[in-house]
This record gives C-alpha cells, structure tokens and sequence, in this order.
C-alpha cells in the first residue's frame, strides 16, 4: 500500500504483538509491521488460519505465530512469556481481536453477555496490564492500541448491544490506563474502525444491512482493512510521538466528533 514506508519509523526491528491477526483489520495490521520491519508476534485462536497467514509472510522465519484464546488469563500470560522467551521485550500491543455475537437484545443470553465481555473487555484488561507492567519494568517507552467501534459513543445497532457496551469500556478503560503509564513514555491509544470490509461485517448481517451502512457513509462506501492498518502503524511509530490517550475515528465520516 505504501511505496515509502516511512509511515514505520522506529518500528524497525521492534517486537509488535497483534492479536486477532487471522483475518480483517489484525491480518492487514500484521502484514504492514512485517513491511515497516518489525517482528511481528501474531496471535488468532484458529491454528489453520495462523498457518495460512504464515505463508503470506515475505519472512515468517522472523516472526512468531501463537494460538490463543484471549478471554483466559493464562493464556494472555502465555503470549507475553512466550513473546519474551523469543525476543526479550515488547514495544508494542495491538489488541485487535474481538467477537461479536449479533442478536437482538430480547434474543440475547446471558452467556452471548459474558462470552463478548470476556474476549472483548477482559482480554483487554489482562494483556494491557501484562504488557504495560513488563514495559515499565524494563523500562521501555512502548505503544499500547486498543480497538472499540463507533458504537461506544453511538450506542448498539444491528443487534449488538453486549459488543457495544464492551467497546465502550475499552474506550474507559485506555484512557484510565494512559493517564497512569505517561509518565513512563508509554502512549496508549484507542481506534475506532467504523464499518469495515472484515469478515465480522457481513456475518450474521443481512445484505440490506450492509447497503444501508455503505450509503449511510459520507464517503459513499465502507473502509478496507489496510486503512484501518496504516492508522494503527502510523500512531505507534515515531511520527505519532504526542498521540496519547486518544480514540481515533477511522470511519469514513459515519461518526463525527
């Protein structure tokens, strides 16, 4: 996508963990670190998909693929250590994985609540603690992106009232978390995607649904993953050295603020 690929400036040779790497906004967020030159830690819960992604590497030699499902704690802990066991530090953590279950909230369960919370909220909390606490640690100005939606300021639409609420608290919980790690060099950030070409868009979404959304968009069309990839490059690099404790809107127009 970029022919200059300044967009990484001092992201050359830097551990960058991306989780949800498999598909959509991760896999494209993956790719470009490897293009900017850094080792990439990719993580996604479907082996096949990982080994997929693997071959798209230019060299995934350099880089480590790791199954995990992020809603546990020991398997967030299994990601850092094993990121230090290969590589010693961490700069940076996107934190793209998510899950959406859409339905209506008088079809919604209680477990469909707790399930998005988990992979959604708690993943969040658990890896931006780990990481967080290993930067200070070692004292390392390092670059935390989380990912909300722009309905944690618009509110549920289309059936996803628990994704909304745990976007929403990601957004809380990033600028809590940056007011306490500035002071160590360590920006945390938040983007906001808004609709977006990835899988997630059209599962369990109807196609009058998806053209609404496109029509909807002052732009007149939905965003690619590796739009939403070069936002995320481009604040963790050099160039975004005072973006702190900010959500970015990545959404064509279709949320203003």
């Amino acid at each position: 996508m970029f022919s200059d690929l300044s967009i990484g400036k001092g992201l050359e040779g830097k551990v960058v963990i991306v989780t949800g790497a498999t598909s959509g906004i991760g896999r494209a967020t993956a790719l470009l670190y490897e293009q900017v030159g850094s080792h990439v830690v990719a993580v996604g819960r479907n082996t096949e998909l990982l080994e997929k992604l693997r071959t798209e590497f230019r060299h995934p030699e350099d880089h480590l693929f790791l199954t995990a499902d992020l809603q546990y704690s020991d398997k967030c802990q299994e990601v850092v250590g094993l990121t230090l066991k290969k590589y010693g530090s961490i700069f940076v953590l996107a934190h793209v994985a998510a899950s959406l279950r859409r339905k209506s909230l008088w079809e919604l369960t209680e477990e469909d609540w707790d399930y998005q919370m988990s992979v959604n909220l708690k993943s969040t909390f658990l890896l931006n603690r780990s990481v967080s606490k290993l930067m200070i640690s070692q004292e390392v100005p390092g670059r935390i992106v989380n990912f909300t939606s722009p309905s944690w300021m618009l509110g549920s639409f289309y059936g996803a009232d628990a994704y909304s609420a745990s976007k929403a608290g990601i957004v809380t919980f990033s600028r809590g978390l940056a007011k306490q790690v500035g002071k160590y060099g360590i920006r945390v950030n938040t983007i906001s995607p808004g609709q977006i070409n990835t899988p997630m868009q059209h599962n369990d979404n109807t196609i009058e649904n998806v053209a609404a959304i496109t029509q909807s968009c002052p732009l007149g069309r939905i965003g690619e993953p590796e739009e939403v990839a070069s936002v995320t490059v481009f604040i963790t690099s050099d160039h975004g050295s005072f973006i702190h404790g900010a959500t970015i809107n990545v959404s064509g127009g279709s949320l203003l603020y």
